[in-house]
């Protein structure tokens, strides 16, 4: 069983960076014209590798809770590429924050830009903050993605939510969503399988602007990791 997983996988790898070359570079003029384009391009690619994903790996993917429409930032639990995928072929305004590295890849650093990613150099400590508060600031009122723990994490794995979501949080002033996942049952960090299953995005309810940074803190992982913990604690791998 082990190797037809495996195989499957592989299959689906090769598909799904396959695809991000031909649909992301048939796209790119498309996507000059306007973010709009952009996201057109971007949703096809993720709708794309989620039929695939389907037909061959089992996967298929649920959303719950009340999907946001306004300027608002989205704290989500990161386990797999796929929660980033689902994420943006559903938000109509989104913007990532993400590593600095990842802007420069060939195709995902060309549309990163084309919505207006915040790029954020971790090893550059001194500065690093004010700029990407002031990157963000440049279009506040759009729909900002951030990962509070900074990086995808195993299932089950508890990491510590960095401070610098809070203060993104209260430099904003805008209400947060709250997100959780459990995408690294089928998809994890790393791994070469891919199982089948229903992955799940769940919008657990929102925070309202105006909290202090160490309460917005405590309760967003609070409900964000139990949450989490729910829907992992739900799934069956076949």
């Amino acid at each position: 069983m082990k190797v037809v997983f495996f195989i499957r996988s592989l299959l689906c790898d090769l598909l799904m960076y396959f695809l991000m070359a031909l649909i992301g570079i048939l796209g790119m003029p498309y996507a000059l014209w306007s973010r709009k384009k952009a996201y057109d391009v971007i949703r096809f690619y993720c709708k794309s590798v989620f039929f695939v994903l389907r037909y061959l790996a089992g996967i298929t993917i649920e959303f719950k809770g009340k999907i946001p429409n306004e300027p608002c930032l989205i704290c989500a639990k990161h386990q797999s590429f796929l929660d980033v995928m689902m994420l943006a072929s559903v938000l109509p305004d989104f913007r990532f924050i993400m590593k600095h590295q990842l802007t420069y890849l060939p195709v995902i650093g060309f549309y990163a830009r084309k919505t207006g990613t915040v790029a954020v150099n971790r090893s550059k400590k001194v500065g690093t903050v004010n700029k990407m508060m002031t990157s963000l600031n440049d279009e506040s009122g759009r729909q900002t993605i951030v990962y509070p723990q900074g990086t995808r994490v195993l299932p089950y794995e508890h990491r510590p939510y960095k401070v610098g979501v809070g203060l993104i949080y209260k430099n904003l002033n805008l209400k947060c969503y709250l997100v959780a996942t459990n995408t690294g049952m089928f998809w994890a960090r790393r791994s070469l399988f891919r199982y089948p299953g229903t992955a799940v995005i769940e919008f657990i309810g929102a925070l309202d602007e105006g909290l202090e940074v160490d309460d917005f803190m405590a309760i967003a992982e609070r409900k964000i990791e139990d949450a989490s913990l729910k829907l992992m604690n739900e799934v069956s791998i076949r």
